[in-house]
């Protein structure tokens, strides 16, 4: 399994409230990305979770206590902070928050947090009242002028039965910030259009024709560009994928609901990348109805027209976006990727051979361009989706430099 976090030390923070049942699940998904985790916790924290449950998951011990003997030199709070990538608390209390604002330093965690020479990273979680207090909120931009990050909070219903903001992210949403504060910000700044998915052209209001295109690629693309800092738009068909965190999300149906969708965004792009199994024709003819068998008795007359090109249309615009197409083929790649390259007028084409990926979590991608063609290591889609957005950023003619 690729581990993005490998060599990572995080201190992971838990204060008190409900939300630290979800800190067990975060804590798990940061090991399993190869991430180091040393938990603290609270007193008040230690009311809710039991550092028992923390040290089973991580494998190691909880510090509890600002005077820790586990330690040759009793100091916890400068010994974890000095081999931490990061400290995250999560969840971050109202109280917890007004402490580090001012300084306080009380206990083990917030005795640590004053005394770091890392990031430090909360995760608000709390009432939606006391997160909309004045005095919250005062806070809240204090502790970011002072450099603190803040992932959240979520809104949604909240352990009190109300529904508002102030609830902690899920650990999954947590996870997903987690990557995206250690990628690299090649792309920071850029703004990133992604197609991704099948189409569905329709027969009649249940039938349509489509493709095996599972969205696995364009969706792992467009996190990756969100990770590396993009502003990311994703224009979806159909699939069975949840939507990247992060990133702004259209679903469309057909051929020509992307097309008005890309269209309408792509003239505010840096970059565009044509990832969808775009339908090249669509059905002239179907039907408002359910077509009955019965009623026809014979095989339905289909009359196909072209779909538009969206990759060749967005390569056409004046002061348009940088072009990245992709080619799905299932024999001669070399030869018709980069005559699809020359003919849409696109600096580089990604191909692929779809009897080998389509639908799979596997992928092997070539890259195609003036300079001829450039394997990219195969592997897990998760996993080579951040290497094309790295070789994309080598190709792009208006790259910045990492911020």
């Amino acid at each position: 399994m690729h581990k993005p976090l490998a060599n990572k030390q995080i201190v992971l923070g838990i204060t008190a409230g409900i939300a630290a049942y979800k800190s067990a699940e975060f804590l798990r998904r940061l090991q399993d990305l190869g991430a180091t985790v040393h938990v603290a916790m609270t007193p008040a924290a230690c009311q809710f979770m039991t550092p028992t449950t923390f040290q089973a998951l991580s494998g190691r011990p909880v510090f509890t206590d600002t005077i820790d003997t586990q330690l040759q030199n009793s100091m916890a709070h400068i010994n974890l902070s000095r081999q931490a990538d990061a400290i995250i608390v999560a969840p971050a209390s109202a109280d917890f928050m007004a402490k580090l604002t001012h300084g306080l330093a009380d206990d083990i965690l917030s005795t640590l947090c004053l005394a770091r020479n890392c990031p430090l990273i909360i995760a608000p979680a709390m009432n939606r009242e006391m997160w909309a207090n004045a005095a919250t909120q005062r806070n809240v931009k204090q502790l970011q002028a002072d450099g603190v990050h803040l992932w959240g909070p979520g809104y949604g219903s909240q352990a009190c039965g109300e529904i508002g903001s102030g609830r902690m992210l899920e650990p999954a949403q947590l996870l997903a910030e987690s990557l995206a504060f250690f990628t690299p910000k090649i792309m920071q700044g850029l703004r990133v259009l992604v197609t991704a998915g099948p189409t569905e052209e329709a027969i009649d209001p249940v039938r349509v024709i489509s493709n095996k295109s599972s969205g696995k690629t364009g969706y792992a693309i467009a996190q990756a560009a969100q990770r590396a800092g993009a502003q990311v738009q994703l224009v979806s068909g159909p699939t069975a994928l949840a939507q990247p965190y992060g990133v702004d999300f259209t679903a469309v149906t057909s051929a020509r609901d992307m097309y008005a969708a890309v269209m309408q965004r792509a003239p505010q792009a840096d970059i565009f990348i044509s990832v969808a199994a775009v339908a090249d024709w669509y059905i002239k003819n179907a039907s408002d109805q359910k077509i009955k068998k019965h009623v026809v008795n014979q095989l339905p007359q289909l009359d196909f027209a072209e779909n538009p090109d969206i990759l060749a249309q967005v390569a056409s615009l004046d002061h348009g976006p940088w072009c990245v197409g992709f080619a799905a083929e299932t024999e001669g790649l070399t030869e018709y990727a980069q005559a699809k390259r020359k003919r849409k007028n696109i600096d580089l084409l990604v191909g692929n051979l779809v009897q080998k990926v389509l639908g799979q979590n596997q992928t092997e991608l070539i890259l195609y361009s003036d300079a001829g063609a450039e394997h990219l290591a195969k592997g897990d889609k998760q996993e080579v989706a951040p290497l094309l957005i790295n070789k994309i950023m080598q190709y792009y003619p208006g790259r910045t430099q990492e911020k």
